[in-house]
C-alpha cells in the first residue's frame, strides 16, 4: 500500500510537466503559423504595391531599391533648386541684368542689337573738341544714323550738369544737343574734374539701361577712332561673354597730395605703390555682362578711386573676367591697323 501510494505521488508531477510541455509546443506552433501568415501577407502587400507602382510609372521594375529611392529624393531636391533658380532668373531680368531678348550670335553680330555703344566723355568749354570729333570720325545727322543702322555703332557725347543747375553752361549744352542730337546728358551727375570716375560709372550704367548692345566703349574727347577697325576687332570677341579690352598698363601710385596724379587711397595698393593691371583711360571696351554688372551695382557697391581707368579696373579684378591687352587700343602710338589715336 505504501509503495503504490509512493508511485502515484511520483507519477503526478511527471504527468503535469508533460502537459505543460505539450501546451507550450502547441502555443509555439500557433505563434509560428501566425507570424508566418503575417509575413506572407506583408509580402503579398508589397508585391501588390510594387505592381501598382509599375503600372502607374510604366517602369516595369520588380522592386524598388534604396538607391532608386535616393534618386527620387535627389530629383525632387533638384526640381526645388531649379524652381528657385527660375525665380532668381526672373528677378535678374526684372533688374535688367539679363536681357529680356535672347540672341543667337554664333560668333557673329546680331542685327537685333547694336554692336557697340561708344561714350565720348566731354565737358563744358570743349565744343571745339566735339566739333573736331564730329568732323573726323563720328559724323552728324544722317551719317550718324547710318552708322547706327548699318554698322551697329552708336556714338554719344557724355556730359553731366553744372553745379549751378540751369545756368549758361547747361543751357549751352541743351542748345548744342538740340542741333546735333548726339548727347547723353547725365542729369544726376555734377561735372567736376575729380568726379570723372563716377561719371564713367554712370555712363556705363545708363548706357546698359538704354541700349542692349554687345559692347560698351569709353573714349576721351581728344581721341580719333577708326570705326571700321573697331568693328572688325570687336567681332572677334563676340563669343566671349565677359571681356575687358584695352591697352593694359600699370603704374606708380602717387602718395603725395602735391603730385598731379595723387591717389588718396594710395595705402591700399601695398608697399610697392603700384597699381594693378588695368586698361588705359583714353579708350577701352567692356562686354554687355560687365556693363550690366555696373548698372546693377552703380549706386552703392562699386567704389571709385582718383582715376577712372583705375576705378574700372578695380571693379573687375575679383570677377571671372577676361582681360585682353589689345595693342590697337594704345592711342598714344599710332600704328597700322590701330583703332585709336590722340588728336
Amino acid at each position: 500500500m505504501q509503495s503504490r501510494g509512493s508511485n502515484n505521488r511520483l507519477n503526478g508531477p511527471v504527468f503535469g510537466s508533460r502537459i505543460s510541455v505539450l501546451m507550450l509546443s502547441m502555443f509555439a506552433t500557433v505563434a509560428t503559423v501566425y507570424v508566418a501568415g503575417r509575413l506572407w501577407q506583408d509580402a503579398q502587400n508589397r508585391v501588390y504595391l510594387i505592381k501598382m507602382l509599375d503600372r502607374i510609372t510604366g517602369q516595369g521594375q520588380s522592386a524598388i531599391s534604396v538607391d532608386d529611392t535616393l534618386k527620387v529624393i535627389a530629383c525632387r531636391e533638384r526640381q526645388k533648386k531649379l524652381s528657385a533658380l527660375e525665380m532668381e532668373l526672373a528677378a535678374a531680368r526684372q533688374e535688367g541684368f539679363v536681357s529680356k531678348r535672347l540672341h543667337k550670335t554664333n560668333g557673329t553680330h546680331s542685327k537685333d542689337r547694336p554692336l557697340v555703344v561708344i561714350g565720348i566723355l566731354t565737358g563744358f568749354g570743349r565744343k571745339n573738341n566735339r566739333d573736331a570729333v564730329r568732323k573726323a570720325w563720328m559724323g552728324t545727322g544722317g551719317a550718324l544714323k547710318k552708322m547706327e543702322d548699318q554698322k551697329g555703332i552708336v556714338v554719344r557725347f557724355i556730359i553731366g550738369r553744372s553745379p549751378n543747375r540751369g545756368d549758361s553752361l547747361d543751357r549751352g549744352i541743351d542748345s548744342e544737343n538740340k542741333q546735333s542730337n548726339d548727347f547723353l546728358v547725365l542729369d544726376n551727375h555734377v561735372e567736376a574734374p575729380e568726379e570723372l570716375p563716377k561719371k564713367t560709372k554712370m555712363f556705363f550704367a545708363h548706357a546698359a539701361d538704354i541700349w542692349d548692345a554687345e559692347f560698351y566703349a569709353k573714349v576721351n574727347d581728344d581721341i580719333y577712332v577708326n570705326i571700321d577697325a573697331l568693328g572688325n576687332t570687336l567681332a572677334t570677341y563676340l563669343d566671349k561673354p565677359r571681356v575687358y579690352i584695352g591697352c593694359m598698363k600699370s603704374g606708380e601710385v602717387f602718395s603725395e597730395p602735391s603730385q598731379k596724379w595723387y591717389e588718396p587711397d594710395w595705402w591700399k595698393f601695398g608697399d610697392r605703390k603700384s597699381y594693378f593691371r588695368h586698361a588705359s583711360g583714353e579708350m577701352f571696351v567692356i562686354s554687355q555682362a560687365l556693363a550690366k554688372f555696373i548698372s546693377i551695382n552703380n549706386r552703392s557697391l562699386l567704389r571709385t578711386y582718383a582715376h577712372d581707368d583705375v576705378s574700372v579696373g578695380s571693379w573687375f579684378i575679383g570677377l571671372d573676367v577676361k582681360h585682353i591687352n589689345e595693342g590697337k587700343f594704345c592711342c598714344s602710338s599710332w600704328s597700322s591697323g590701330a583703332i585709336c589715336a590722340g588728336v
